[in-house]
């Protein structure tokens, strides 16, 4: 289990990481998201004991990362946020280095292999993986010891849609094992439906906690967003819709089959629709965070969205505004 309490991190006087409380527990997926630099580097740093704490306690499996390395290294999995791979030695090689520290047999990194779908990679340089597969390279030497606790920074980095189905399911398979499982990422499309409980951190702080699937199970039942239209109150599921602007004075949702009018002002759309992934890119746009394919810098204050229409009809182009593009640059962390 992953215990943090009355946790702090000041440097130059600015609190970088305040918790109170946070506790991750075997078998189960457990997610932070919202950190940003330099709050996210400081928070791993204290989870791996490369940093001490101002003031609290950071404890996993009853180790304290900073003073009991060896221990720590022996029960705990590490997946950082950049793969830290041997580049000039083979896919192999990089696992059976790991053996040889933690005194296993080689037979094992032929196991991990087989897991992460790299066999076939066997005899090729690190330096020369795709991305995806570099990333399961990665993951497959943070699982290798069979760690009881296992802390992953931005599992899906770089990775291709195989990639992701496949760290998935060995993450959710690790938790089922009795792992107690750590994600730190905001990619919260493909961390939360693998998540039992998920922190949302503003500036080092815990804003929010909440179970996904209580939540997901509560909006779906609850939450829709009404259109009248010919005599008629349409209520339009918040998945379905791309994005939502104002044109003449009225409001529009505009969905892969079309737009359709709302009664509601953009500002009222957008507050029913703030616990559901949208985003105000402009005055005049608000956005589906799930929708969002490009985003294009055309100058240094012009910037443009492009949305995913599921490869129905042209493309969809949504302005963004300068201010708009830092903020969704954080949120995102790109």
């Amino acid at each position: 289990m992953i215990e943090l309490t009355h946790l702090q991190k000041v440097v130059d006087r600015t609190t970088l990481i305040d918790i109170e409380a946070l506790t991750a527990v075997s078998g189960q997926v457990t997610a932070v998201t919202g950190l940003i630099e330099p709050h996210k580097t400081t928070f791993m740093e204290l989870l791996t004991g490369q940093a001490l704490p101002t003031a609290g306690t950071v404890r996993l499996d009853g180790l304290d990362p900073a003073r009991q390395r060896e221990a720590f290294a022996r029960r705990v999995g590490v997946l950082p946020p950049a793969n830290g791979l041997y580049e000039r030695q083979t896919v192999r090689q990089n696992l059976t280095f790991y053996c040889d520290l933690y005194g296993l047999a080689h037979g094992r990194a032929d196991d991990i292999l087989q897991q992460v779908g790299l066999q076939d990679q066997t005899n090729v340089r690190a330096e020369d993986l795709a991305p995806g597969l570099a990333r399961r390279l990665a993951f497959g030497r943070a699982i290798l010891h069979r760690p009881a606790i296992l802390l992953l920074a931005d599992p899906f980095a770089g990775c291709d849609r195989a990639s992701v189905e496949l760290l998935g399911r060995l993450i959710g398979q690790a938790a089922e094992a009795g792992t107690a499982v750590l994600l730190i990422s905001n990619d919260a499309a493909r961390i939360l439906p693998l998540c039992q409980m998920v922190y949302g951190l503003e500036n080092g702080r815990i804003a929010q906690q909440f179970q996904p699937q209580a939540r997901e199970t509560q909006e779906t039942l609850t939450f829709k967003i009404p259109a009248r239209m010919e005599g008629k109150v349409v209520l339009v599921n918040p998945a379905d819709i791309l994005y939502a602007t104002t044109e003449d004075g009225r409001t529009f949702l505009c969905t892969g089959d079309g737009r359709i009018p709302t009664h509601l002002t953009l500002t009222e759309v957008e507050e029913r629709l703030s616990r559901s992934g949208f985003f105000r890119a402009h005055r005049s746009y608000l956005v589906n965070l799930q929708q969002i394919k490009e985003v294009i810098a055309y100058t240094r204050n012009s910037y443009t969205l492009i949305l995913d229409n599921g490869g129905r009809g042209e493309r969809i182009e949504i302005p963004l505004s300068k201010g708009a593009a830092r903020e969704l640059r954080e949120l995102l962390d790109y």
